[in-house]
């Protein structure tokens, strides 16, 4: 039996993460927006569940709340950083307001959790920690920059983590879905104000698609393929496993974007090989074997 810490329980991966733990026996310490949207699940499994309500911009909250689930479980063996939301619009188009809140949310909020459990993990020796990230974290598309700005801010200070947390028995996971048949679009986007000058650019069609997603009931089964029930499957297992890569990719547009994604990246690092060595100082030695 493990104790579970999540945020953001009642949407994306973490509810039917909630559903598979305490189906098995797991105690699970919720936080969410509304502790009411876990009624049923507090009905059905009692005192395996804690819940409470946590605003990942308050980082005072955040302690509390921390604190008081080590407390009631005396003991939390694995983090789920899972709170958090998407951002659609150009670059120029969405308010600075919804930027710094996005970022609040998203990157700074998942931050302060980590780094909250950090110093409770490493006096037990042991600790798993793992963060939802996305296929944005490795590519950026017309229309969901900013959202992809944190997801590129979360992989590069939880992959920095991971190296700094391994010495103490703290293993770190990145979960990079794709799209998930959830009510991710419906209830958790935010949209930027339009300018004209995009109405007929890339990161207008982009904001339009997910628009259309956000009002409807029933998920477009070509533009999101993931599972849910699948993707956390897969990701407690890992935790069960104790090992793993950094990195896990879910879903098969997760897989070729990323793929995609970094192949291009490389192919333009090496078509720049002799610039970049060109910048060097004349009196660097190089070792050629």
């Amino acid at each position: 039996m493990k104790t579970w810490f999540i945020t953001g329980a009642n949407g994306g991966l973490a509810y039917p993460m909630l559903e598979i733990l305490l189906g098995r026996g797991d105690r699970v310490a919720a936080t969410v927006r509304k502790p009411q949207a876990l009624d049923e699940l507090q009905e059905k499994y009692g005192s395996s569940l804690w819940r409470t309500s946590l605003d990942l911009t308050d980082p005072q909250a955040i302690k509390q709340v921390v604190s008081q689930a080590i407390e009631t479980f005396g003991t939390i063996d694995v983090l789920v950083n899972n709170a958090g939301y998407g951002l659609f619009g150009a670059v120029e188009e969405v308010s600075d307001e919804q930027i710094e809140h996005i970022f609040q949310t998203n990157f700074f909020g998942s931050l302060r959790v980590a780094r909250t459990f950090m110093p409770y993990f490493r006096s037990r020796g042991k600790g798993h920690i793992v963060q939802i990230s996305s296929e944005v974290g490795h590519l950026a598309n017309p229309g969901q920059g900013l959202y992809s700005a944190t997801k590129w801010a979360v992989e590069g200070a939880f992959e920095t983590l991971a190296k700094e947390a391994a010495p103490f028995n703290i293993t770190i996971t990145l979960a990079e879905p794709g799209g998930i048949r959830t009510g991710f679009f419906a209830n958790r986007g935010v949209f930027g104000p339009e300018l004209a000058a995009y109405n007929d650019q890339p990161a207008r069609n982009f904001k339009r698609v997910h628009q259309s997603l956000h009002t409807k009931e029933v998920v477009d089964r070509d533009l999101i393929p993931g599972d849910p029930q699948k993707m956390a499957k897969v990701i407690i297992q890992c935790v069960d496993d104790g090992n793993g890569p950094l990195r896990l990719a879910l879903g098969s547009d997760a897989y070729a974007d990323i793929k995609a994604a970094l192949t291009s990246r490389l192919a333009e690092l090496e078509a720049q090989k002799e610039l970049a060595y060109s910048t060097d100082a004349d009196d660097v030695v190089y070792n050629r074997s």
